[in-house]
């Protein structure tokens, strides 16, 4: 098994992972609060990450040059802009089909990394990542009372374009991502996955810093108080970067950010197993078209 595959599934349940932290917050932090956290406690075990690789590995560090903060500066603001219109896509009516929309971010990157970097797939590829963005969109609506008329009226929404764009700024953010962590010249994948991880959280954690000095200060303060909860989002979500990161400087961004779907398999697994709740036939139809697509992935 190539190694790309096993940290892109531990990416995926850390993802999980946070995400279901950062609900939590919620109801204590605002929407700007509770995404800071992810940046501002997640930065310092960045750091530590590079450091230990580097005083405990005896790796060197790589040398920054304008390409690679071209690039993680680019991909730190999209990927911040992203979470913003996903979380707006809340305040709009059919808004689970905007955030099905949103799901395409495979497909999208695929087509980002072939204009980008050059990337191309083999067709087989395409099918399988198409069959896994079915079945993810199809989970989105699932639980929703949409019929066919709504459905193909939402299709050319101003929801379903917010959504759509959502998921193509994620896809260049993380086509930034591969490109920034490249363009160094590392002693290895791990290393300038890291290095890359470590320059962008603290980037992201600055602008989003001063963003709310100048926008909500109180929000500064919860953030603070809420230290022992943010802390865990923070080391969730900075060790689940560490491995999409890392994933991706080892693989193409489509292949990484398809298989990374499976992250909504371990949601509906919890769900079942250990919460005992229901899900309906179009939930079981999109978690196995998910897993066909992942197998695709996997064995084309």
């Amino acid at each position: 098994m190539e190694l790309w595959i096993p940290i892109t599934i531990a990416a995926a349940f850390l993802q999980n992972l946070r995400s279901a932290l950062q609900r939590h917050l919620r109801s204590s932090l605002g929407t700007r609060g509770a995404s800071f956290v992810r940046f501002g406690y997640g930065f310092p075990v960045a750091v530590l990450y590079v450091a230990a690789l580097h005083f405990v590995g005896g790796y060197h560090l790589p040398q920054m040059n304008w390409p690679f903060v071209g690039w993680a500066i680019f991909g730190g603001l999209a990927q911040i802009y992203a979470t913003i219109m996903l979380v707006y896509l809340f305040s709009l009516r059919n808004f689970a089909v905007g955030t099905a929309y949103s799901k395409t971010e495979p497909v999208q990157a695929a087509l980002f990394g072939l204009v980008l970097l050059g990337e191309r797939l083999q067709p087989g590829t395409v099918v399988a990542i198409i069959i896994g963005v079915i079945g993810v969109m199809l989970i989105s609506v699932a639980r929703t009372p949409l019929n066919a008329r709504s459905l193909l009226a939402a299709l050319f929404s101003r929801t379903a374009l917010i959504g759509i764009a959502s998921g193509g700024v994620f896809g260049i953010s993380a086509v930034a991502y591969r490109s920034a962590s490249l363009s160094l010249d590392g002693p290895n994948a791990v290393v300038q996955a890291a290095f890359t991880l470590a320059f962008v959280t603290g980037f992201q954690t600055l602008y989003m810093l001063v963003w709310m000095v100048f926008t909500d200060r109180a929000e500064i303060g919860k953030v603070i108080r809420s230290w022992r909860s943010s802390a865990l989002v923070g080391l969730a979500g900075v060790l689940g970067s560490a491995g999409w990161f890392t994933a991706m400087t080892l693989q193409q961004v489509a292949y990484v950010r398809a298989l990374g779907q499976i992250e909504l398999v371990f949601t509906f697994a919890a769900s079942v197993f250990l919460f005992k709740e229901r899900i309906n036939r179009l939930e079981v139809l999109g978690c196995l078209l998910i897993l066909t697509g992942i197998l695709g992935l996997i064995f084309v």
